[in-house]
């Protein structure tokens, strides 16, 4: 299987007020999420599911990207990709789509970089930073008695439309 991870775009400033959960993706974020669903159809990328994050800026970002792929259909919310939620149940609820499968779960950080270590190098404790926009790829993703698999790339938005 191969997993692909995908941060939210950039959103409007954190408050630290309860409604955080509705802060929504800016003008600027939206346009880079465009340019960067643009560019994975170019690459004629397409996914059984789109996994996002109940949260407004995550789902707005899923909800651009499967506009522009024409996947509406594959949408789906998972409660755990939202901060806080347990990176195992994600790997999980990846893993039953199917060993052929291609799976987008979109997110928060630090979340999906406490997830990208653990499927990596078997811990949550890797050093690594998704920017917003930013994606990274994982091939061979897979979820026997531990999730496992390879990270074959991560890239920043900038680095993803530079490559055209």
């Amino acid at each position: 299987m191969d997993l692909f991870i995908l941060r939210h775009g950039k959103a409007g400033k954190s408050s630290g007020e309860p409604d955080d959960d509705t802060r929504a993706l800016t003008r600027e974020g939206k346009e880079e999420i465009k340019q960067v669903a643009r560019w994975m159809k170019a690459k004629k990328f397409r996914f059984d599911i789109i996994a996002t994050s109940p949260l407004q800026r995550a789902r707005e970002t899923a909800e651009i990207v499967a506009a522009v792929l024409g996947q509406k259909d594959r949408l789906v919310q998972w409660d755990d990709l939202a901060p806080g939620g347990d990176p195992d149940t994600v790997c999980y609820n990846a893993s039953q789509q199917g060993t052929d499968a291609a799976v987008l779960i979109v997110g928060h950080e630090p979340g999906l970089s406490v997830l990208i270590s653990k499927i990596v190098w078997g811990d949550g404790n890797g050093s690594i930073i998704v920017s917003k926009g930013g994606m990274a790829k994982i091939r061979n993703f897979s979820f026997n008695t531990r999730p496992s698999g390879n990270l074959q790339w991560l890239l920043t938005p900038k680095q993803i439309l530079e490559m055209g």
